[in-house]
């Protein structure tokens, strides 16, 4: 049985997806539409391995789904709103301070 999550929760969940620079390229991949995990590492440029795991913990935040397509299965986002929770997030114009931030992964 799955637990309805809290505010709070649901935010650090999505704050840990985005957390990692793979999972964010993955969420926005999926924003243009369902994909399969191959395609995906393909498109991302990381190991099945890799993808698969960060698919893991993307479908356990709540924010993937899986979807059964013969031996396949086909990833696309939980609900088309996080689409556009995406799109809101990339158009905010943030003030970065550098000497904080120095240690942030560069994002693809």
């Amino acid at each position: 049985m799955l637990d309805a999550a809290t505010d709070v929760e649901v935010l650090a969940r999505f704050g840990h997806a985005l957390s990692d620079p793979t999972r964010i390229r993955l969420l926005l991949a999926l924003r243009e539409g369902p994909a399969y995990p191959t395609d995906l590492a393909d498109r991302l440029g990381v190991t099945r391995t890799n993808l698969s795991n960060h698919l893991a913990c993307l479908r356990g935040c709540g924010l993937v789904v899986a979807s059964p397509q013969g031996r396949r299965s086909r990833y696309e986002l939980s609900d088309a709103r996080l689409a556009h929770a995406l799109d809101d997030l990339l158009g905010l114009v943030l003030a970065i301070d550098p000497a904080v931030c120095a240690s942030t992964p560069e994002v693809a």
